[in-house]
C-alpha cells in the first residue's frame, strides 16, 4: 500500500521525501510537509488505549506497528507555588506530561515507532538520525526491534549517558567536533549517496523531521484529552527547537476539535531557551512574512537539545492557529525548576525543564489546566555530571 500523499504545510504544493518543501526553501523558510489529517468521527476518546497504536488508522503507515509500548505517559500534577506567593498565583493548576515514562526515556519514542515502521513499510534496510542524543537512541532502540541497521550522526558534545544508550542498542554512531550544521550536512549526504531512510530533519533551513515519523506525537493530544477526563486545558507548553512535537500535538488536538471529541484546541505555548529562541523572537514582530523570516544567532545552553537560528513554520503555525505564544528562560531558571521538579520526585532534563518552569507562570482561568510537555527524563545526564 503506497504511504499518503505529502503536501506543503505553507504553500499547499505536493512535496516528495523528507526535505521539507523546496519551494519555501528557495524563499529561506523551513516549511514542512504533511500527510492529510485523519477523521477521528465515530472514535470513542474515553475507549482510547494510548499510544500511537492506539488509533492505527490515524497513522501514515500501511505495515504492521513497531513497538515498545510507548505511550499513555503519566500526567502528573505540579505542586503550588511556596505559601507567601499564594496571592500573586495564577488560578487553575499546571500539570506535567511526562515522557520520560517511555521506553527510552524521552517523546522521541513516539516518533520513532511510527518512523521506523514507516521505513519497514518502505522496503529501507538502513536508518539514520542526526541527533543530540534522545532522538538518536530512540531510533537505534526501534530499529533493533525491526532489525534493521542504524547510522546516527552527533557530535563529541553529547553527554556520556545518551552516548552509551545509543552504543548498548546497537547503532553506528558517527562523531562530528563541529556543529550541529556540518553533522546534519553529513547526514544529508549519506541520505543522497546511500539511500537511507531519514528519521530526522537534515536539511537547511531546515523544515522539521520525517513527516510521517512525527504523526506519532498527535498521541500526545490525544491522551492528553482522554486523560483530563472533560476538565478545559487552556494551555500546554511544549519545549521547542525544530517543532515537531509542537506541530505534531496542535495536529492531534485540530483533529480532535474536528471530529467534535473536544469543545476547543488549548493554546499551544512554544518554551525556549533564551540563548536560542527564533519563535519567542519572531512572534514579538507583528507581520506574519517578518516572523517567517526570523533569525537569532544561538549560543550555548544548558537546555542542549534545544535552540535553532530560525523558526521552523510548521511551529509558526501551530502557534498561529492556536493563538499560542512563545516564552524564552535563561539558565539559571531553568536550573532552577530543573531542581524544583527534583524537590518533587521527578528528575528531567534541562531542555524538559524549560516547559514546567514557563508553565507555572501562565494563567489558567477557574477550573482550567496548563499542562508542561516534560520531554526526557534526567538521568542520563546524572553520569555525565558525577563524572
Amino acid at each position: 500500500m503506497t504511504p499518503p500523499p505529502l503536501h506543503c504545510l505553507r504553500c499547499g504544493l505536493p512535496s516528495e521525501g523528507f526535505a521539507g518543501c523546496r519551494t519555501c526553501a528557495d524563499q529561506g523558510i523551513g516549511a514542512n510537509t504533511a500527510p492529510p489529517l485523519a477523521d477521528l468521527r465515530g472514535q470513542d476518546l474515553a475507549a482510547y488505549p494510548g499510544g500511537p497504536w492506539g488509533w492505527p488508522a490515524t497513522l501514515p503507515v500501511a505495515g504492521p506497528p513497531v513497538t515498545l509500548g510507548e505511550g499513555n505517559t503519566p500526567t502528573i500534577r505540579l505542586a503550588g507555588p511556596p505559601a507567601d506567593t499564594q496571592d500573586d498565583a495564577p488560578p487553575g493548576e499546571v500539570w506535567l506530561k511526562y515522557e520520560g515514562g517511555n521506553p527510552t526515556g524521552s517523546h522521541k519514542d513516539r516518533a520513532m515507532a511510527v518512523g521506523v515502521a514507516a521505513a519497514v513499510a518502505a522496503g529501507a534496510d538502513t536508518v539514520v538520525a542526526a541527533s543530540s542524543g534522545n532522538a538518536g537512541a530512540a531510533a537505534a532502540a526501534y530499529a533493533a526491534r525491526a532489525g534493521l541497521r542504524c547510522v546516527v550522526f552527533t557530535t563529541a558534545s553529547v553527554p556520556a549517558g545518551l552516548r552509551a544508550q545509543i552504543d548498548a542498542l546497537g547503532a553506528e554512531r558517527v562523531v562530528y567536533g563541529g556543529t550541529a550544521a556540518e553533522r546534519n550536512t553529513a547526514m544529508a549526504r549519506a541520505v543522497a549517496e546511500h539511500g537511507w531512510y531519514p528519521l530526522t530533519s537534515y536539511s537547511a533551513p531546515s523544515p522539521g523531521g520525517n513527516a510521517y515519523a512525527n504523526e506519532g506525537y498527535k498521541s500526545v493530544a490525544y491522551e492528553l484529552a482522554r486523560d483530563v477526563a472533560g476538565r478545559r486545558v487552556d494551555a500546554v507548553v511544549v519545549p521547542t527547537s525544530r517543532a515537531d512535537l509542537l506541530a505534531g500535538i496542535g495536529r492531534g488536538f485540530r483533529e480532535l476539535a474536528t471530529a467534535g471529541l473536544i469543545a476547543h484546541e488549548p493554546r499551544l505555548v512554544a518554551a525556549e531557551p533564551a540563548a536560542a529562541a527564533p519563535f519567542t523572537a519572531a512572534l514579538r514582530r507583528t507581520e506574519r512574512a517578518e516572523q517567517e523570516h526570523m533569525r537569532v544567532a544561538g549560543g550555548p545552553t544548558v537546555a542542549f537539545s534545544l535552540g535553532e537560528e530560525r523558526p521552523c513554520w510548521q511551529g509558526l503555525d501551530a502557534l498561529w492557529r492556536s493563538g499560542g505564544t512563545a516564552v524564552a528562560l535563561d539558565d539559571e531558571a531553568i536550573m532552577a525548576e530543573h531542581r524544583r521538579l527534583a524537590a518533587e520526585g521527578l528528575v528531567l532534563e534541562p531542555s524538559s525543564a524549560v516547559a514546567s518552569a514557563v508553565a507555572r507562570g501562565l494563567p489558567a482561568g477557574p477550573g482550567g489546566l496548563v499542562v508542561a510537555i516534560g520531554t526526557a527524563t534526567g538521568l542520563k545526564m546524572l553520569a555525565e555530571r558525577d563524572r
